[in-house]
């Protein structure tokens, strides 16, 4: 049987596997009150991914200033893009939040669906 996994990456780089809600929201809102810098001192982002063990995974990373990309691949290894990356500016932190949800929940569907500006 397939095992779903869920990571975190947090803006300093650390990963945390199986985030509770209130993780999520944490490292969200540093990004948004721009409390956070990457380790090269580019602007902070956050990436959340779920996957399964023998295929698929789906990965949004939130950017300072609200800057969203939804990716989808083959692998954890990101060998083959199953459709262009999908692209959202200026995206408010609860609208950011209801899309992590929904990949928590596995409602890739959903997420596909917004208003994307590419992909």
């Amino acid at each position: 049987m397939t095992q779903a996994w869920f990571i975190l990456t947090r803006a300093d780089g650390r990963d945390i596997c199986a985030p509770s809600p209130a993780q999520l929201a944490d490292a969200l809102a540093e990004v948004y009150r721009g409390g956070a810098v990457a380790q090269d001192g580019s602007p902070a982002a956050v990436l959340l991914r779920f996957g399964y063990d023998d295929g698929l995974m789906y990965q949004v990373e939130v950017a300072s200033g609200g800057e969203v990309t939804f990716e989808e691949w083959s692998d954890r290894d990101c060998e083959i893009a199953l459709a262009s990356p999908r692209h959202m500016s200026a995206l408010p932190q609860d609208d950011a939040l209801q899309l992590w949800q929904w990949l928590a929940q596995r409602q890739v569907a959903k997420i596909r669906s917004q208003p994307w500006q590419g992909g």
